[in-house]
């Protein structure tokens, strides 16, 4: 395997990111997963001549005792099928992957990331499972490796067609993330929506492939999660620069929209000279931590007193989302750290782009996908209740918030 294939691994000292995590939590049912697909294999060529009661000659028999294979993420337990043959002659079931009495994996630091970096979506899953027992051990058959697969694949393809209406969605966040993977002569581009539901749990609701541009590509997006069953939200929150907006405008016209002060703050400075950058940063986190709508205001206005005169297009790029950057202030205070940014899809796919960079060679869009599902399912495990999501009744019902405090009910009645 060459160099550019190796991505490293934390050392046990060191906080897992999200990738380790997907590999230490899912390599247990990836070997098993393998080891089945290997026994598959053997019962369909050796059944292919049934006995003359049209019985099957060879059957499972249980399992070997489970044991644990030393990995560069730790124990992983694995449990090896028996077989019998109700002839009576003797018949042994051998993995590939894991050979009689293996109680250490070689190079599983490059095999594992190697596996789902590559291998998934490439024909060279073979080689990539050999490096778990070294380049001694036999090689998986194409048609094992072509099972396990589609086995990956069909994960995904029930994932995208599972139902939304079992949960009242209130905010979303929506991005398009560029992998550093290329496929052909372009870059890879998911475009992803993470939810919110009424419990303030947060779920990806969708990873799929296009453009980040393209509105027909956020249209189709969007009107999958409807045909799901997901109802309108409350607020969704992304970059300006998407296509998104105006798909939004179409499929779930009465969403809100919050603009990202990340995204917004980096496409503001890079109108700029390096030397004015810092206090115009300054100037900028002066608005979106203002504790009123107000003050936010102000601070606005101060903004462009400062920049109109000598950085025109500056200017332009902030005030052209003056009323979708400052939305959040009709939410409730508690939500507001979540509210401003699109920070749930970009930690959760942060390392994703770490990983990849150093892998020189192509995936299919399909790989792709498989690859940010099995990343984003891992990360979604870990992610806390959105903070005050005992808010979030209150924002269904319509209650009325001003500067993120919850107003009066009279108040309500006369607004």
């Amino acid at each position: 395997m060459s160099k550019s294939n190796v991505v490293d691994i934390a050392s046990p000292d060191t906080t897992l990111d999200p990738l380790t995590e997907l590999l230490k939590s899912g390599a247990r049912q990836l070997i098993q997963q393998a080891v089945e697909a290997e026994l598959q294999e053997l019962l369909s060529s050796v059944n292919e001549r049934r006995l003359p009661d049209g019985r099957a000659e060879v059957v499972r028999n249980g399992y070997l005792p489970e044991r644990d294979i030393q990995t560069g993420i730790g124990p992983v337990t694995v449990k090896v099928p028996k077989v019998r043959a109700k002839s009576g002659e003797p018949v042994t079931f051998r993995s590939a992957l894991i050979p009689p009495y293996v109680r250490k994996t070689r190079s599983v630091e490059a095999a594992l990331p190697w596996l789902y970096l590559k291998g998934i979506s490439s024909g060279e899953m073979d080689a990539a499972l050999e490096v778990l027992v070294g380049p001694d051990a036999k090689g998986l058959s194409a048609s094992t490796v072509s099972r396990l697969k589609r086995t990956w694949a069909e994960d995904y393809k029930q994932w995208r067609q599972r139902s939304l209406n079992r949960d009242r969605w209130v905010y979303i966040w929506a991005d398009g993330i560029y992998s550093g993977l290329r496929a052909e002569s372009a870059k890879l581009c998911s475009l992803v929506i993470v939810g919110v539901n009424e419990k303030g749990e947060k779920h990806f609701l969708a990873i799929e492939d296009g453009v980040r541009e393209s509105t027909q590509s956020w249209r189709e997006v969007l009107l999958q999660l409807k045909a799901q069953g997901m109802n309108t939200p409350e607020l969704a929150v992304g970059d300006g620069a998407m296509g998104f907006w105006a798909a939004l405008e179409e499929v779930f016209m009465e969403t809100q929209q919050q603009r990202c002060w990340v995204h917004k703050t980096a496409n503001v400075l890079n109108k700029l000279p390096k030397s004015s950058q810092p206090k115009a940063k300054q100037a900028l986190h002066d608005i979106w931590q203002a504790e009123t709508r107000e003050k936010a205001e102000k601070a606005f206005d101060d903004f462009i007193l400062m920049y109109e005169a000598k950085y025109p297009k500056v200017v332009e790029c902030l005030l052209k989302d003056h009323n979708e950057l400052l939305a959040f202030y009709g939410f409730p205070a508690q939500h507001w750290q979540s509210l401003r940014t699109s920070n749930p899809i970009e930690s959760a796919f942060g390392t994703i782009r770490h990983r990849t960079k150093r892998s020189k060679g192509c995936l299919t869009r399909d790989g792709m996908l498989h690859m940010m599902y099995k990343l984003g399912m891992c990360a979604e495990k870990k992610w806390r209740k959105l903070r005050g999501f005992n808010y979030l009744a209150k924002v269904i019902t319509g209650v009325k918030f001003r500067d993120g405090i919850e107003v009066a009910e009279n108040d309500q009645e006369a607004a």
